[in-house]
């Protein structure tokens, strides 16, 4: 099962949930990158910054940038923004226990690295715009360890006629010490059963359970280009549709009650693969936006009173435990 999971944390994930401007506070730098005086890091909290990667014309590639996160005690992150300079696509950040020196900067990209089910890379925040925050409810916040390994993904695509410097920058702005917060965590599905015939259409969908108490304040969905719609119902109810492939936007619930599922969450996505270059050949799932396709549900949720969470894994119709 493994090997059908490395995809999921390989891919080209865009999750633009409440995508808009904004920079940070004051503070200082977890890993001593120079940042510009007037958008400083978070008095509370922490920053992330990987050096300058030079982009050749014409040139489309993925890197992973590898650290520690320094930060004196653990904290619930209640403000993820990012900024990414031109060239950048997308960014992801995710959290595992990966082992490599700080600073690190290659194309290997995370996986499962023999880690198995128990150190499955959590995806923590993702932006697909140059500027781009997720604001969360308040009394909840992501719980992020003190010295906490991760890596940012990082997808560019030089379009022009002469070498880019490109970059991103995450910042993480978290509750003061002594204030309290409800933890939260991703909630993640991946389709595995696409199969889309050349020059037709086709589907793929699953069902996955909740756990009782489960509270969901943001869902979007993910899809490659030959999506024509993506949705996500719970039982006859609507809870997110789009028909946009490429920034399917998102549905959030900013205060109580948030969302509960009553039972199941049933995500489907549709395809048509007729015409453009994929057309004379089918199409299954896959990490190439180009040849393959996906079907995704993402969230992040809560569950009242608790004093932990952790990222949540639903492959086809299976929550992993």
């Amino acid at each position: 099962m493994i090997d059908r999971l490395r995809p999921m944390f390989l891919a080209s994930l865009v999750f633009a949930v409440a995508c808009n401007g904004g920079d940070g506070g004051g503070g200082g730098d977890d890993d001593g990158v120079d940042v510009d005086a007037g958008n400083n890091p978070p008095a509370e909290g922490f920053r992330i910054q990987p050096s300058l990667i030079t982009i050749q014309p014409g040139q489309e590639v993925t890197y992973c940038y590898y650290t520690t996160i320094n930060i004196p005690r653990t904290m619930g992150v209640k403000r993820w923004s990012s900024t990414m300079t031109p060239g950048s696509h997308h960014l992801i950040l995710f959290f595992q226990n990966h082992g490599k020196p700080d600073g690190t900067v290659d194309q290997s990209c995370g996986g499962v690295s023999g880690g198995g089910i128990t150190n499955l890379p959590v995806w923590s925040y993702s932006a697909s715009q140059p500027v781009a925050e997720m604001v969360i409810p308040a009394g909840i916040g992501m719980q992020v360890n003190q010295g906490q390994q991760a890596y940012v993904q990082m997808h560019y695509l030089n379009t022009g006629d002469q070498p880019i410097e490109a970059n991103v920058t995450i910042d993480a702005e978290a509750y003061a010490a002594g204030e309290t917060f409800t933890p939260a965590a991703a909630f993640v599905t991946y389709n595995t059963n696409i199969n889309i015939p050349a020059g037709g259409t086709g589907m793929a969908q699953g069902s996955c359970t909740i756990p009782a108490g489960t509270k969901f304040f943001t869902m979007s969905t993910h899809a490659h280009k030959r999506a024509t719609l993506t949705r996500v119902t719970d039982g006859n109810t609507m809870v997110f549709e789009s028909t946009n492939w490429e920034h399917p936007g998102g549905r959030t619930w900013d205060a109580a009650p948030f969302y509960a599922f009553s039972n199941q969450l049933t995500y489907r996505c549709e395809y048509d693969n007729r015409t453009g270059p994929t057309s004379g050949m089918p199409v299954g799932e896959g990490d190439s936006a180009a040849t393959d396709e996906m079907c995704m549900a993402v969230g992040y949720y809560f569950i009242e009173g608790a004093t932990s969470a952790r990222s949540r894994f639903c492959l086809n119709s299976l929550l992993v435990p």
